[in-house]
């Protein structure tokens, strides 16, 4: 029996999206999959748990206080939970802060489903996700992000004054990405974010991931059959 080819993992930029997939990206799952992440319970969980016996779609976000992030969750939680049983596919979203602010931030965004943290940054660093950020002109703005930068800023600086614990819950310079994984090491698809805005699509990340439906993330969430 021939050899199995081994995955090919691209990453996809804005401009290239609908058309040609962007350079390939070199993703080491192997340097990262006994990294620990940590739950809203504080209990310990391996990264390769997350997608050893199913395909699993990860989305790692900056921090729990960015707006961009808030609001990307929120279209998150609005993905009916049978679009993903039928596909199979586990939906994990991974922050960086401390695990007591898990709770809050599902209980802001009305996010239901998996969610853990790296607050060591491990494992955005050894993937090599980026610091710092980079606009573009060309850069289109995430269709999940619906305040300004202004007053998305002004409300992030709210929710960390107000919370009873006064930090901004992760690096404020850390960017995120998503990775689509699994059944086992196998990767699917990776995109690393370049600044705030800078999120896939979510239709874009189920399809890839094998659902069949296009969510409308306008309103209330609706499939659309295509």
């Amino acid at each position: 029996m021939a050899e199995a080819a081994p995955p090919i993992t691209r990453q996809v930029t804005k401009e290239a999206r609908g058309a040609s997939v962007g350079p390939s990206v070199d993703i080491r799952l192997e340097d990262v999959e006994d990294c620990s992440l940590w739950d809203r319970h504080g209990a310990s969980v391996p990264l390769k748990d997350l997608y050893r016996d199913r395909k699993s779609v990860m989305i790692f976000v900056r921090n729990f206080l960015c707006y961009s992030c808030k609001e990307y969750v929120e279209d998150l939680s609005k993905i009916p939970k049978e679009v993903l049983e039928d596909a199979d596919i586990r939906l994990v979203v991974i922050g960086q802060s401390a695990h007591h602010h898990i709770e809050p931030f599902c209980s802001l965004t009305g996010y239901p489903y998996e969610i853990y943290v790296d607050p060591e940054r491990r494992i955005y660093q050894k993937l090599g996700m980026k610091r710092e950020e980079i606009f573009t002109d060309s850069a289109h703005p995430s269709p999940h992000v619906k305040s300004g930068m202004f007053m998305g800023q002004m409300k992030s600086i709210w929710r960390a004054m107000t919370s009873p614990v006064f930090d901004f819950q992760g690096d404020l310079h850390q960017q995120g990405g998503a990775i689509i994984v699994g059944p086992g090491a196998q990767v699917h698809f990776s995109h690393f974010d370049t600044n705030r805005l800078d999120h896939m699509p979510i239709n874009w990340l189920l399809q890839l991931a094998g659902v069949q439906q296009t969510l409308d993330f306008s309103s209330k969430p609706k499939i659309i059959h295509v």
